[in-house]
Protein backbone atom coordinates (compact mmCIF):
# COMPACT_ATOMS: atom_id res chain seq x y z
CA UNK A 1 0.00 0.00 0.00
CA UNK A 2 2.90 2.55 0.56
CA UNK A 3 4.25 1.95 -3.10
CA UNK A 4 0.79 2.55 -4.09
CA UNK A 5 -0.03 5.36 -2.38
CA UNK A 6 2.88 7.18 -3.17
CA UNK A 7 2.53 6.31 -7.02
CA UNK A 8 -0.88 7.69 -7.27
CA UNK A 9 -0.21 10.81 -5.60
CA UNK A 10 3.19 11.07 -8.02
CA UNK A 11 0.00 10.95 -11.10
CA UNK A 12 0.36 7.32 -12.15
CA UNK A 13 -2.25 5.27 -12.78
CA UNK A 14 -1.78 1.09 -12.61
CA UNK A 15 -3.63 -1.82 -12.94
CA UNK A 16 -3.74 -4.15 -10.22
CA UNK A 17 -2.54 -7.67 -10.59
CA UNK A 18 -3.08 -8.72 -14.05
CA UNK A 19 -4.13 -12.26 -14.59
CA UNK A 20 -3.14 -12.46 -18.16
CA UNK A 21 0.80 -11.88 -17.52
CA UNK A 22 2.96 -13.98 -16.26
CA UNK A 23 3.37 -14.12 -12.65
CA UNK A 24 0.39 -11.82 -12.15
CA UNK A 25 2.36 -9.02 -11.87
CA UNK A 26 1.29 -6.34 -8.92
CA UNK A 27 1.34 -3.11 -10.86
CA UNK A 28 0.81 -3.15 -14.94
CA UNK A 29 1.70 -0.06 -16.29
CA UNK A 30 -0.09 -1.04 -19.98
CA UNK A 31 0.95 2.48 -21.90
CA UNK A 32 4.88 1.89 -20.62
CA UNK A 33 4.56 -1.97 -21.58
CA UNK A 34 6.35 -1.69 -17.66
CA UNK A 35 5.00 -4.27 -14.72
CA UNK A 36 6.17 -4.22 -11.20
CA UNK A 37 6.53 -6.96 -8.71
CA UNK A 38 6.53 -6.09 -4.61
CA UNK A 39 8.77 -9.10 -3.84
CA UNK A 40 8.56 -10.35 0.12
CA UNK A 41 12.48 -10.78 0.46
CA UNK A 42 11.55 -14.19 2.91
CA UNK A 43 9.40 -16.28 0.15
CA UNK A 44 11.72 -14.86 -2.80
CA UNK A 45 15.31 -15.38 -1.28
CA UNK A 46 16.06 -12.01 -1.82
CA UNK A 47 19.77 -12.01 0.18
CA UNK A 48 18.89 -9.30 2.48
CA UNK A 49 18.73 -9.19 6.52
CA UNK A 50 14.47 -10.62 6.00
CA UNK A 51 15.44 -13.28 3.59
CA UNK A 52 16.34 -15.81 6.62
CA UNK A 53 16.44 -19.84 6.30
CA UNK A 54 14.70 -21.62 8.81
CA UNK A 55 16.86 -23.85 10.88
CA UNK A 56 14.37 -26.91 11.17
CA UNK A 57 13.80 -28.55 7.40
CA UNK A 58 16.33 -26.72 5.63
CA UNK A 59 16.24 -28.77 2.70
CA UNK A 60 12.73 -28.26 2.18
CA UNK A 61 13.05 -24.35 2.73
CA UNK A 62 15.81 -23.97 0.57
CA UNK A 63 14.17 -26.18 -2.45
CA UNK A 64 11.11 -23.90 -2.16
CA UNK A 65 13.19 -20.89 -1.98
CA UNK A 66 15.00 -22.14 -5.04
CA UNK A 67 11.76 -23.06 -6.78
CA UNK A 68 10.26 -20.00 -6.47
CA UNK A 69 13.48 -18.28 -7.73
CA UNK A 70 13.32 -19.88 -10.56
CA UNK A 71 9.63 -19.36 -10.93
CA UNK A 72 10.70 -15.30 -10.77
CA UNK A 73 13.52 -16.14 -13.10
CA UNK A 74 10.55 -17.95 -15.92
CA UNK A 75 8.29 -15.06 -15.74
CA UNK A 76 10.90 -12.46 -16.21
CA UNK A 77 11.60 -13.83 -19.38
CA UNK A 78 8.80 -14.38 -21.09
CA UNK A 79 7.27 -10.94 -19.76
CA UNK A 80 10.37 -9.33 -21.59
CA UNK A 81 9.69 -11.66 -24.46
CA UNK A 82 6.54 -10.15 -24.96
CA UNK A 83 7.76 -6.82 -24.88
CA UNK A 84 7.26 -6.34 -21.27
CA UNK A 85 9.56 -4.06 -18.78
CA UNK A 86 9.83 -5.87 -14.86
CA UNK A 87 10.44 -3.47 -11.89
CA UNK A 88 11.20 -5.26 -8.64
CA UNK A 89 10.67 -3.27 -5.48
CA UNK A 90 11.68 -5.17 -2.36
CA UNK A 91 10.04 -5.10 0.51
CA UNK A 92 13.36 -4.19 2.65
CA UNK A 93 12.80 -1.01 0.53
CA UNK A 94 9.26 -0.21 1.97
CA UNK A 95 9.31 -1.46 5.44
CA UNK A 96 11.92 -1.08 8.71
CA UNK A 97 14.61 0.64 9.07
CA UNK A 98 16.17 0.23 5.99
CA UNK A 99 12.93 1.62 3.85
CA UNK A 100 13.10 4.03 1.58
CA UNK A 101 10.57 6.86 1.72
CA UNK A 102 7.55 6.51 -0.38
CA UNK A 103 8.54 9.80 -2.33
CA UNK A 104 11.74 8.64 -3.03
CA UNK A 105 10.26 5.08 -4.51
CA UNK A 106 8.02 6.66 -6.48
CA UNK A 107 10.54 9.01 -8.26
CA UNK A 108 13.09 5.59 -8.66
CA UNK A 109 9.97 4.01 -10.09
CA UNK A 110 9.11 6.67 -12.29
CA UNK A 111 12.77 7.60 -13.31
CA UNK A 112 12.65 3.77 -14.34
CA UNK A 113 9.79 3.91 -16.68
CA UNK A 114 10.41 6.99 -18.29
CA UNK A 115 14.46 4.66 -18.53
CA UNK A 116 15.03 2.37 -20.97
CA UNK A 117 16.20 -0.55 -18.44
CA UNK A 118 14.48 -3.86 -19.37
CA UNK A 119 14.75 -5.43 -15.76
CA UNK A 120 15.74 -3.53 -12.57
CA UNK A 121 15.36 -3.96 -8.83
CA UNK A 122 14.67 -1.34 -5.85
CA UNK A 123 16.22 -3.09 -3.03
CA UNK A 124 16.84 -1.35 1.04
CA UNK A 125 18.36 2.20 1.60
CA UNK A 126 21.65 0.57 2.44
CA UNK A 127 22.08 -1.30 -0.81
CA UNK A 128 24.65 0.55 -3.02
CA UNK A 129 22.16 2.05 -5.77
CA UNK A 130 18.74 0.62 -7.30
CA UNK A 131 19.31 -1.84 -10.10
CA UNK A 132 22.61 -3.06 -7.95
CA UNK A 133 21.41 -5.98 -5.79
Amino acid sequence: MTLRSALHRAGLRYVLHDRGLPGSPDLVFARRRAVIFVHGCYWHAHGCHRSTIPLTRREFWLSKFTANKRRDAENDAKLTAAGWRVLRVWECALVGKSARSGDQIAKDVIRWLYSDSLIQDIPEIDSAEPGSC
